[in-house]
């Protein structure tokens, strides 16, 4: 999880995200669960996220076994099939009001954070789902636990799609992304030890952190807009959560960090391209 910046960098979604995802040297050092502190550097660039529905960019063999994995891959009891393109919205400078229910006079529930929570970019939030109207949207609000979902209204709001998302489940160890319904990659992945399980629930990529090659957090982070609430006894650094890489590939596909999610510099070089700004990300046991 991501550890506050020494310094924060504020800039617009349109310029700038983070360092190594346009290119810009960001002076700030980073720590994810289970590791320890690690200085971002420069990478390649990227593109972020505009109002075009978002196609992977590179899609290669979609494990990390000898055998291909299935187009198609088993849903967990309950999860939604993702056979349609996925809203995304840009927070206002200053945050929303999310309310209990689809309309103005409805009660408060919290404030929709405008930016992430150690880095200061701009959020791109998912969309669950509108009213009637197509007015109101309901949205899960970022780096909050328990997890609250409300209300907000969508009239100005910048808007972008994404047909891609993540899988994270629990039980299996595995982190598999999806083109819709299609499955792109499988891999394992570490998840949280038995004293800081990694806590379940609906995220969006808040940060997308490249990282000097051999560092405890691997070569690359993509922050989300979650926080751990049981952190180890002693931990020091911060309490976003994060899926990134690290330099104890033997951890993978255990119960091993203190919240994160790891997976192999393999894993990383493939989701780069795809795992953009407001890509959900949904963790189930």
């Amino acid at each position: 999880m991501v550890q506050r910046a020494r310094r924060a960098i504020r800039t617009s979604w349109v310029s700038v995200t983070l360092a190594g995802v346009l290119g810009v040297t960001m002076p700030m050092a980073a720590s994810m669960a289970g590791t320890a502190l690690a200085s971002p550097i420069a990478g390649t660039t990227a593109s972020g996220l505009s109002v075009r529905v978002l196609h992977p960019i590179q899609i290669g063999v979609p494990t990390e076994a000898p055998a291909p994995a299935p187009k198609k891959d088993p849903r967990p009891p309950g999860h939604t099939a993702w056979d349609r393109a996925t809203l995304l919205v840009h927070v206002p400078a200053g945050g929303i009001a999310a309310r209990r229910n689809p309309w103005s006079g409805a009660p408060t529930i919290g404030t929709v954070a405008a930016t992430s929570k150690y880095y200061h970019v701009p959020i791109v939030l998912r969309v669950e789902t509108t009213n009637t109207k197509g007015t109101w949207g309901r949205v899960e609000l970022p780096y909050v636990w328990p997890r609250v979902d409300g209300w907000i209204p969508l009239h100005g709001l910048n808007r972008a799609q994404t047909i891609l998302h993540v899988d994270v489940d629990l039980s299996e160890h595995r982190v598999r992304v999806y083109k819709r319904d299609d499955l792109l990659y499988t891999v394992a992945g570490a998840t949280g030890s038995s004293a800081s399980p990694t806590p379940p629930g609906a995220y969006v990529v808040t940060d997308r952190v490249p990282f000097a090659a051999g560092s405890s957090l691997g070569s690359f982070a993509f922050g989300i807009s979650g926080i751990q609430p049981h952190l180890p006894a002693g931990w020091s650094g911060g309490n976003q959560l994060a899926i990134h890489g690290t330099n104890d590939p033997s951890s993978i596909g255990t119960s091993a960090s203190a919240g994160c999610v790891r997976v192999s510099e393999w894993a990383l070089d493939r989701f780069k391209p795809l795992l953009q700004l407001g890509t959900p990300v949904i963790i189930h046991a």
